[in-house]
């Protein structure tokens, strides 16, 4: 019996979906704390807490979801899969550029070097040499995240390893996610894949809920996420400024 190579992990769709939803909540708060609408602490406490746990769900699933990718074109016996990772991961880091020119442009202070978009772009890039690995991608995840860590603490005279997490001194920005530590958790997402989906099937089981009214329209978003992340926050700005004014 021959692999359904073109089907949908429902479950993953559905977790990104609520993970991209959650997103925009938290940029919601954000903004509204940003423009002095409401003062919501957004660094420690509630928001803090709700912040990162949805970037860690979220580049847990960029994990899996590029083990998946590589797991079905290794069934179809694809070549250059360097080639493919590389065009993938350009074309988000070039979005990624593009937020750096608006933020520029509309901020100054506080405008992203090094964000999500740039993040994941790079991070795809470089899980690719590591996607045959598994218990190792754990480990190093790990050290990773340790290292990354480590080095919140620390301020450096320089700036141009800032994407890698070598933060320069009075250094802010409103989207900041370096490589240490967060591609340790992009590794730890491959590893969850390679645990939990082999040769591109579920190694467990679970009750088809795609249909669901609603689970499908959660899904949906997160089939779209890449979208629905560089569009939304354009939309939340504007319906502030139609309801300021």
């Amino acid at each position: 019996m021959s692999k359904d190579l073109n089907k949908r992990f429902w479950e993953i769709d559905f977790l990104r979906g609520i993970a991209i939803i959650s997103m925009v909540i938290y940029h919601a708060a954000f903004d509204l704390n940003y423009f002095n609408i409401l003062e919501i602490e957004m660094h420690r406490g509630f928001w803090s807490i709700f912040g990162k746990s949805v970037f860690v769900l979220f580049f847990v699933l960029v994990g899996i979801s590029l083990n998946l990718s590589y797991s079905r074109s290794k069934i179809k016996n694809k070549t250059n899969l360097f080639g493919k990772y590389l065009k993938r991961g350009l074309r988000v880091f070039f979005w990624g550029l593009i937020i750096t020119l608006v933020t520029f442009i509309f901020m100054r202070k506080g405008f992203v070097w090094f964000g999500v978009l740039h993040f994941i772009g790079l991070s795809i890039i470089f899980a690719y040499p590591l996607m045959k690995l598994f218990y190792t991608n754990l480990f190093l995840g790990l050290i990773i995240i340790s290292i990354g860590l480590l080095l919140s603490n620390y301020s450096f005279d320089f700036s141009w390893l800032v994407w890698l997490g070598f933060k320069p001194k009075g250094f802010y920005s409103v989207d900041y996610f370096p490589i240490f530590p967060y591609f340790g958790i992009i590794l730890i997402g491959t590893f969850i894949g390679k645990k939990f989906y082999v040769d591109y099937e579920r190694k467990f089981s679970i009750k088809n809920r795609s249909e669901h009214h609603l689970i499908r329209p959660v899904s949906f978003l997160g089939k779209n996420s890449l979208v629905i992340y560089l569009i939304h926050q354009p939309i939340l700005i504007l319906i502030l400024l139609v309801v300021l004014l």
